[in-house]
């Protein structure tokens, strides 16, 4: 490669954002934080919320420091975020509301009464998409029963990603990988579950056409043009949902391994070369969301390090010092179930650990060492259950797993994750979303030619980190506690 391509990708996670600085040349690739944000919910006397307008300043921020950092020379731009959410515009392309949060109490009940009026196998079967309470489709359900007069007035859906697209150049539409994660979509037609929205009474003139990842929306709008001095360089649509971004920087030379992106989410899966939905993969509840080039993520998504990241916040210590107390914290005192509906919305996590131990007549962890490490034994024993369930459903043992995005810092997570499954985890990159991102950014410019080139640069340019199990018998009985557990 000749010449130095800098791309400005913006990644927006559920805890913080940040804008980063991919430098593609002499077959490296490079990246350069420019930017970081905390992205926090807003609790307003009706509801939970993002900060929508304050993120859209941080982002335009990031991208005025990053234009000025590297001289003006950017070629082009990205943005992903996390999935499910979304905003609606009116008239004018007015937006309506603050975009709710998926933490919302607003779909609790929201899948028993989507069931009274279509089947839960009839709704696996028109989207392919583990059944949780916070999906798109639950919350549109939901302000259907409310009689909500913003959906009411509303004449268009964009997810998240898709709403700071429009912001930036001006295009209203929806993203391929993002839309996969609202179960409002089928993934055998490619298009919207028109039917399946039609019968819980959901409008469906709202949505708008799906484009592939990879494609260019626009150029920056002429306003923020000038204002950065980047001109009117291309927004282009990566993989807006971050997990396909993700997914997109694994540094692996085949197919055959497992993944977990790892976040305030832990979403494990494998890809596929289609979606897979069949009786057991609806008993397994897993999900089948886009991926780029045509293939798809049979994953499961499972409440990750925001079980860590609330005690965090109810202590006021850092990761450090969290990490350091339960590595000498006594080891297998409880098992829990991490994805227990009580986990789900924000506060006082070490007190719901403790309540949940005790109502399940277990050893109740007192220290916070005792805690985090209950959570993180329980997350990657989670991960042995879910990477079971996968090689059964394609029929093939998987002996590699490859660990992605900011969890791989966390070493102990990694260490017990690679005892629970007994496989080999191999972490990295840390900043596997910006680096897809980025990447997706150089294959739609023609800057790179193929999948295939992205992860060979991808693994010439950043180290990885190799954990190898250590048996212990301790994880069998824990494992056989979390069944026994799951089966109440």
């Amino acid at each position: 490669m000749k010449h130095t391509h800098n791309y400005l990708a913006i990644d927006l996670g559920a805890e913080s954002g940040r804008s980063i600085v991919g430098s593609i040349g002499d077959d490296r690739l490079v990246i350069e934080e420019t930017h970081r944000f905390p992205n926090h919910a807003v609790t307003l006397p009706d509801g939970l919320y993002w900060d929508i307008l304050r993120l859209w300043s941080d982002i335009k921020a990031g991208i005025g420091i990053s234009s000025q950092k590297f001289s003006n020379k950017i070629s082009s731009i990205a943005l992903d975020t996390w999935g499910v959410d979304f905003a609606l515009l009116g008239q004018q392309d007015l937006l309506l509301a603050n975009p709710t949060h998926y933490r919302d109490l607003r779909t609790d009940g929201m899948l028993e009464e989507a069931f009274k009026r279509i089947p839960r196998q009839t709704i696996y079967e028109s989207t392919g998409i583990q059944f949780m309470q916070i999906n798109t489709l639950y919350q549109l359900l939901s302000m259907v029963l409310s009689k909500s007069p913003i959906l009411q007035m509303a004449e268009h859906f964009l997810t998240i990603p898709d709403l700071f697209n429009f912001w930036l150049c001006g295009s209203k539409q929806n993203e391929f990988t993002i839309a996969t994660t609202t179960q409002c979509l089928n993934p055998l037609t490619g298009d919207w579950a028109y039917d399946l929205l039609e019968q819980l009474g959901i409008p469906t003139h709202v949505f708008s056409e799906i484009i592939r990842p990879g494609a260019a929306l626009g150029t920056l709008r002429a306003p923020l043009a000038e204002e950065t001095n980047l001109g009117r360089i291309p927004i282009v649509a990566g993989a807006c949902h971050d997990t396909g971004s993700a997914v997109v920087a694994i540094p692996a030379e085949n197919d055959k391994f497992a993944w977990i992106s790892s976040g305030t989410w832990s979403i494990m899966g494998v890809i596929s070369p289609e979606p897979v939905i069949n009786a057991d993969s609806l008993a397994c509840n897993f999900t089948n969301e886009g991926a780029v080039f045509d293939s798809w993520r049979l994953s499961k998504n499972i409440i990750g390090l925001w079980l860590v990241q609330e005690c965090k916040r109810e202590w006021g210590v850092s990761y450090d010092e969290i990490t350091q107390m339960a590595i000498d914290a006594q080891a297998f005192k409880a098992v829990i179930d991490v994805d227990d509906e009580l986990f789900l919305h924000h506060g006082d996590m070490p007190e719901k650990i403790r309540r949940y131990c005790a109502e399940t007549h277990q050893a109740v962890p007192e220290t916070r060492g005792e805690i985090v490490r209950v959570a993180l034994e329980s997350l990657a024993l989670k991960y042995r259950l879910v990477l079971e369930q996968l090689e059964s459903l394609i029929g093939e043992r998987l002996e590699v797993i490859h660990i992605i995005g900011g969890g791989t810092k966390n070493k102990l997570l990694n260490q017990l994750a690679a005892d629970a499954t007994g496989r080999t985890i191999i972490t990295g990159p840390v900043e596997a979303t910006a680096i897809g991102n980025v990447v997706m950014q150089a294959i739609a410019l023609g800057h790179l030619d193929t999948l295939d080139d992205a992860r060979a640069l991808i693994r010439r340019s950043f180290e990885v980190s190799h954990y190898y199990p250590q048996p212990d018998a301790r994880w069998d009985d824990a494992y056989a506690q979390l069944l026994e557990g799951s089966k109440k």
